[in-house]
């Protein structure tokens, strides 16, 4: 058995888990586990705890190396986990020479446990040329990683470094070559894709890759974007979505709260009303986009009636597909130090935002029914619409392919199709 990844978190961490699994396998690593790390909450790092655990007693001869974005902002923790033999950091995971360096100090009784050096030295990103991700309809690229903002909740930049993006050529060629090998959707992600190309000769923007891609991959059936901050994007990527029907209808938004006191307590960039008007002006230039959020539940201050503010956010954009997060104070962020509320109530409104989604999404779900869709198969029996709506096929199918269906009912999580 040579190296399994389990993989925690979001899109570019499932992207880099091809890499990692990749170098490891090169450097000579077998019968091992890599937990891939999420440190988005407290939650997430408990999840990737308990892994650690399970699989230690599931595979006692296993190696179990930990990285990610919580080995990287909290690699104390894992080293002091017995279960856990190595720990590397998240630029480290992705260097030929770290897995090399860690292969040759394995089981050396003066070799350190953990490879985590300073994230915040990072000053590059490269391509990392993968040619297919095992047992997924779709392809990631890496465009960018880090982010140069410090919203007061969030980890994630002590984790991910500073912006940086990857040359735009290199990005092209990556699409090429993933299209080339039979994927017909590519996903472009990033920890905060729209600032793409700031660091770069030129500077270029979002909207000047995405149009690059189109214009020289035109055998790429459809183009993805992961989450995106509203506030950052570029007149040619709305133009891109305008013209360009290969690039999916759907996009998911970083908005956090509806209420503007408590964006301006996040040090958020934008305000309620940048995000409606956002989600209106992407509407009329593509009528049939569906969006989808991020949105924080308890958030320290927060009143009741500045949470009716983020339900009400649900219906005022148009949002359709929710990620909620309970707010979880993490370790060394301004929000962690401001005034907390019962963790019963964080719980209790996160439900409610849940249930608030989960009715938007019935009623988009009302709307597809009878409609007929071009869905990419992600298994044998589920697949996706543009606009990103599961779909549960009627018949087996290969993974991978584009169909035409008619959508006949739902189940109030996924359509049905005929």
């Amino acid at each position: 058995m040579s190296v399994d990844v389990v993989t925690f978190g979001c899109r570019l961490n499932a992207a880099e888990s091809e890499v990692i699994r990749r170098e490891a396998e090169r450097a000579g690593f077998r019968d091992t586990v890599v937990i891939n790390t999420c440190a988005v909450t407290a939650e997430a790092v408990r999840q990737a705890r308990q892994t650690i655990r399970a699989l230690r007693r599931e595979r006692p001869q296993a190696k179990i190396v930990v990285t990610g974005c919580a080995a990287q902002t909290e690699p104390q923790t894992f080293v002091a986990m017995t279960e856990a033999d190595q720990v590397i950091g998240n630029a480290e995971k992705l260097s030929a020479a770290a897995w090399a360096q860690a292969r040759q100090a394995f089981g050396l009784a003066d070799a350190p446990k953990a490879i985590v050096n300073d994230i915040m030295a990072v000053r590059e990103t490269a391509a990392h040329l993968v040619d297919a991700f095992a047992g997924r309809a779709r392809a990631f690229v890496q465009v960018q990683n880090g982010c140069d903002h410090r919203c007061t909740f969030c980890v994630i930049p002590y984790g991910r470094g500073n912006s940086r993006s990857v040359p735009m050529g290199a990005v092209v060629d990556d699409v090429r070559r993933l299209t080339g090998n039979g994927y017909r959707e590519v996903v472009l992600t990033g920890v905060d894709i729209t600032a793409y190309g700031a660091d770069l000769p030129g500077a270029p923007k979002l909207g000047t890759l995405v149009r690059q891609i189109l214009k020289h991959v035109p055998e790429l059936h459809r183009l993805r974007l992961s989450s995106i901050d509203s506030v950052e994007a570029d007149a040619e990527l709305l133009d891109a979505l305008a013209q360009h029907a290969r690039l999916m209808p759907h996009l998911h938004l970083s908005l956090q709260s509806g209420d503007d006191l408590i964006l301006k307590r996040m040090k958020r960039r934008h305000s309620r009303r940048d995000a409606v008007e956002f989600c209106n002006t992407v509407r009329r230039l593509r009528p049939d986009v569906v969006f989808g959020a991020d949105l924080i539940a308890g958030f320290p201050t927060e009143t009741e009636a500045m949470f009716r503010n983020s339900l009400d956010l649900v219906e005022a954009c148009g949002l359709t597909l929710l990620h909620v997060f309970p707010f979880s104070p993490r370790p060394g962020t301004p929000a962690a130090r401001m005034p907390q509320l019962p963790r019963a109530v964080v719980k209790e409104r996160a439900q409610r935002l849940r249930r608030c989604g989960a009715a938007a999404l019935s009623r988009h779900l009302d709307g597809e029914v009878g409609a007929t869709r071009r869905v990419l198969t992600e298994s044998s029996d589920i697949g996706r619409t543009e606009q990103f709506t599961q779909v549960k096929l009627a018949a087996l199918v290969e993974s991978g392919e584009i169909l035409d269906l008619k959508m006949a009912s739902h189940d109030g999580r996924q359509l049905l199709a005929a």
